[in-house]
């Protein structure tokens, strides 16, 4: 039997795919952005599970330090969600579930934090888990998650590029072509060169995918 493909980039880490953006608490997650980017442009991709199941645990407990705060939740989610893109099959649908009740908790406690890195996360679950019987999955979910991601945070990289990479997946190229033009065009992200040079290589991978 094929394994169903989950994938998270977001991030794709979402954020993110990583899903982060500048705000008043990007210092506290600063270490946990550093370290996604490390693990998903720098190592083998053999390690990746193990890394970042070893990033959710410190951001698990950054989450304990600061139960107040969204972005810790974000990152958390992000890393889980990030594992089970590496494992991928079925094994991975429990972690799945786990960064989508992680991300669904970061909303509650603030859904404008990280510009709404959350839901572009949690619509990339949506967008990539399979649906019933098997997952939760659901493609008019994804849709409304990303544009409330978008209506927050309409410049961003990852916002952006992963909305392209849903729409591409839904066979409506023109405007996800529009969607990874913004991508490119987005401002640089403080501290953030190594997410954003890995973040606009997929983009022209995906262009390059949809060039008639």
């Amino acid at each position: 039997m094929k394994k169903p493909f989950i994938h998270f980039p977001l991030a794709t880490l979402l954020l993110s795919a990583g899903l982060c953006f500048a705000s008043n608490n990007d210092t506290l997650v600063r270490p946990l952005q550093d370290q996604w980017a490390q693990i998903k442009y720098k190592q083998d991709a053999k390690q990746h599970a193990d890394a970042y199941r070893a990033l959710a645990e410190q951001a698990g407990k950054l989450a304990e330090i600061h139960p107040s705060q969204a972005e810790p939740l974000i990152w958390q989610g992000i890393a889980v969600s990030s594992e089970a893109g590496a494992k991928g099959g079925l094994g991975a649908l429990s972690l799945a579930k786990q960064a989508k009740l992680l991300f669904e908790q970061a909303i509650q406690l603030d859904d404008s934090a990280l510009d709404g890195s959350a839901y572009t996360s949690l619509a990339t679950l949506y967008a990539k888990v399979p649906g019933w019987p098997l997952g939760f999955g659901d493609k008019a979910k994804a849709d409304e998650l990303f544009k409330k991601a978008l209506a927050l945070n309409p410049q961003g990289i990852d916002s952006n590029f992963l909305y392209a990479d849903f729409l591409v997946d839904q066979g409506k190229n023109t405007e996800a072509a529009k969607h990874l033009d913004a991508a490119f065009k987005a401002a640089p992200r403080p501290g953030r060169d190594l997410a954003d040079a890995g973040r606009k290589q997929e983009a022209e991978a995906l262009l390059k995918k949809i060039k008639p």
